[in-house]
């Protein structure tokens, strides 16, 4: 028997238990995105800034030149405070869930690449702990990844409202 086979085979089928620790999970991570959205609202001195001078990696020259440029620095502030804090919205309550774990994932990977968990790199944030390869952030994008492919917005959330209309 193939995998694929093996896979069509069986029915996901999830039980209470299962659903309610996916919605949990989805608004845990919504909290974080939300908060973090948040605490950047309230610090009229935050900026992107020094976050994109301190990448490392492929991608340096281009997180660098947009803190170098003070209107492109002014849309980066913009999207990540305003994005954060809609993603957050968004999966806390379920509305546009499968919208808010895609933009969540965007903003998390541009996180990523400009500061990649790799072999000689070092930053002048200090992070939590030791990584190689694999960090919060990756778990954290990898985790809204699957949380794409479950539909818990039409479990508990304002997407289950929504859809129950439009039939």
């Amino acid at each position: 028997m193939s995998f694929k086979s093996f896979i069509e085979g069986r029915a996901l089928a999830l039980d209470n238990k299962q659903k309610l620790a996916l919605v949990v999970l989805r608004i845990a991570i919504g909290w974080h995105f939300l908060y973090e959205g948040i605490a950047k609202i309230l610090n009229p001195t935050w900026s992107s800034a020094g976050y994109l001078l301190d990448s490392e990696g492929f991608l340096s020259d281009f997180f660098s030149s947009m803190a170098s440029n003070p209107g492109t620095l002014e849309v980066v502030n913009f999207l990540n405070i305003w994005g954060l804090t809609f993603i957050g919205i968004g999966l806390m309550l379920g509305l546009f869930t499968q919208l808010a774990t895609l933009a969540g994932i965007i903003i998390l990977l541009f996180y990523y690449l400009s500061h990649p968990p790799f072999i000689g790199m070092s930053y002048a944030i200090p992070s939590e702990g030791n990584y190689l390869w694999i960090n919060k952030t990756l778990i954290e994008m990898l985790t809204l990844w699957a949380l794409y492919y479950f539909p818990t917005g039409k479990i508990i959330g304002i997407d289950r409202l929504i859809l129950k209309k439009q039939k």
